[in-house]
């Protein structure tokens, strides 16, 4: 079991990493200062598939968390 844990961890923590890589497009130090490509505004609307990668950031943001927890319980 303990072995199923960690291998689950570590391949949603892999499609994590990538997933928010893949959605990094603008998100440099200059969007701080308000230098980004949204009008300076702040506020973007989210369509297609950016809209895709951040419900799946979320989706696997959560089966880390709780297979974390998961793990912390089995083995701890």
């Amino acid at each position: 079991m303990e072995t199923y844990l960690n291998l689950a961890l570590v391949i949603t923590s892999v499609a994590l990493i990538v997933i928010i890589l893949l959605q990094s497009r603008g998100a440099g130090l200059g969007v701080i200062g308000g230098g980004g490509d949204y009008g300076g505004s702040g506020f973007h609307v989210r369509r297609g598939i950016e809209r895709l990668f951040f419900n799946i950031t979320i989706v696997l943001s959560v089966i880390f968390f709780l297979l974390a927890i998961l793990n912390v319980v089995v083995v701890g």
